[in-house]
């Protein structure tokens, strides 16, 4: 298996981006990383070149850029050369933590939307209390959706949860103001008659306060709606971490009670710890492409990969391809 990736995006490439590669082929032998981007960069971290492969060039699409722009005019940018290689078969997936906006772009335009999807879907693995996790959808691709939009998101995270997360029958909610059938805006009562209707596992209306305590398998919603509550449980996540630390760090006795369980604290943080999970995929294209978290360090891009190779093992593109067309025939 090769994927391709961009080693000049995110907040601290290409360091921790070609460590995170390093990583990734170490685990796992069979498979082989491009990294695009400078080799004069690169190549004082590249302590291990065994199946690492690295493509030079010295063009990066920036944080600053607008994204469709950027992916038009930028063509031997390190993510679009990244893309291309997936669209010419070169490699059977990508992975970047760079510009958000130009990703999905490249993803689009690039590598290719399957037949039959209306709007590719951008989804995490969220973390749970119970350490399982669900994924989420749409966390922000698109700010409006339609109904059928919902159910070909459903469908397409069954379809991750199960093949790539091992989860026989996963369930499906809608996230909405109340659990109650009928509750919510247009959108989610026309939503929950399709999911009904359909062939995913859906097990009603599911509320925002309940996800962390997994509520199903699988969340579908707008992207504008996901993105608003992605944001939220990263930014309460991070303010009751910092509240944590004041407390156990304000006096010398709560230094010493601090010490006393902080393994038990180091658990709960990781526990919660989104680098775990890896990166948020860009369901609904001819490949699987990884968006990988800004901030990402080794641990989140070695995930981020072993995601990516996952999917392109277990062939999920392929997968949602013949069930839509399934669904199409019925």
């Amino acid at each position: 298996m090769i994927i391709a990736v961009d080693a000049m995006g995110g907040d601290h490439a290409p360091k921790e981006i070609v460590l995170g590669a390093i990583k990734a082929v170490n685990d796992i032998p069979s498979l082989t990383v491009k990294l695009f981007g400078d080799e004069q960069k690169i190549r004082p971290y590249l302590t291990n070149d065994r199946n690492i492969e690295v493509i030079h060039t010295e063009n990066a699409i920036l944080s600053t850029d607008e994204p469709v722009r950027a992916v038009r005019r930028k063509k031997d940018a390190s993510m679009v050369l990244m893309a291309q290689s997936v669209k010419d078969g070169e490699s059977q997936a990508c992975v970047s933590a760079g510009n958000t906006g130009a990703l999905m772009a490249a993803g689009l335009f690039v590598v290719g939307r399957i037949k039959g999807i209306e709007r590719p879907a951008l989804a995490p693995t969220l973390p749970t209390i119970d350490g399982k996790g669900f994924v989420m959808m749409d966390l922000g691709a698109n700010a409006d959706a339609k109904p059928e939009h919902l159910v070909q998101y459903a469908l397409m995270g069954s379809i991750y949860a199960e093949k790539v997360r091992g989860i026989t029958r996963p369930t499906v909610g809608l996230l909405n103001i109340g659990t109650e059938e009928g509750k919510g805006n247009e959108l989610t009562k026309a939503a929950f008659t399709l999911l009904k209707e359909s062939d995913v596992n859906f097990i009603g209306n599911v509320e925002s306060r309940d996800l962390l305590n997994g509520a199903a398998d699988v969340v579908v919603t707008d992207g504008f709606t996901g993105n608003m509550v992605l944001k939220t449980l990263e930014g309460t996540a991070q303010a009751l971490f910092g509240m944590l630390k004041d407390t156990f760090t304000s006096s010398v006795k709560a230094k010493i009670a601090a010490g006393l369980i902080q393994n038990d604290l180091k658990a709960v943080k990781n526990k919660m710890d989104y680098t775990e999970y890896g990166g948020a995929a860009l369901f609904g294209l001819e490949a699987p492409v990884i968006k990988a978290h800004g901030s990402s360090n080794e641990n989140a891009i070695f995930n981020a990969i072993k995601q990516a190779n996952s999917m392109a093992e277990q062939q999920v593109g392929l997968l949602i391809s013949q069930s839509l067309n399934r669904q199409s025939k019925e």
